[in-house]
């Protein structure tokens, strides 16, 4: 894989993906809905020792269904949401595929919280479908 890269609208938080990810889709829990003014968010996982961020976003944390924290940090500048994580101890990071500089190399695998989903956010896409958060 070559180096992935992706930002903020306006460029003041960048990054660097080294490795695919772990895993890739879409999340449709109420949340996820809110943040993002739509039925899903199309999200990437990776490990953070394989993203090099620049800049720094501003987090807003809630609580997820299993009580941890979800925190979504976005650009103070522009407004951009574009990663998010777990729990500060979370060796995790997800990345918002639509930050990428060329969002056509996301491939989402699954649907999660489908639960959720509305009848007119549906894909057309094969993906694993999962009520909920995955085992």
């Amino acid at each position: 894989m070559s180096v992935l890269k992706g930002g903020c609208l306006c460029g003041a938080i960048r990054y660097e993906l080294n490795r695919e990810p772990l895993f890739s889709g879409f999340c449709h829990c109420r949340d996820c809905q809110r943040t993002t003014g739509t039925g899903h968010c199309c999200y990437m996982i990776f490990e953070r020792a394989d993203v090099t961020m620049s800049g720094t976003g501003r987090g807003y944390e809630t609580r997820a269904e299993n009580g941890n924290p979800s925190i979504r940090y976005f650009c103070e500048t522009c407004g951009s949401q574009v990663y998010g994580s777990g729990p500060p101890d979370d060796p995790r990071v997800s990345i918002y595929a639509g930050t990428l500089d060329d969002p056509s190399v996301f491939r989402p695998t699954d649907a999660i919280f489908t639960r959720s989903r509305h009848e007119w956010d549906r894909s057309a896409l094969a993906l694993e479908e999962c009520e909920a958060l995955p085992g």
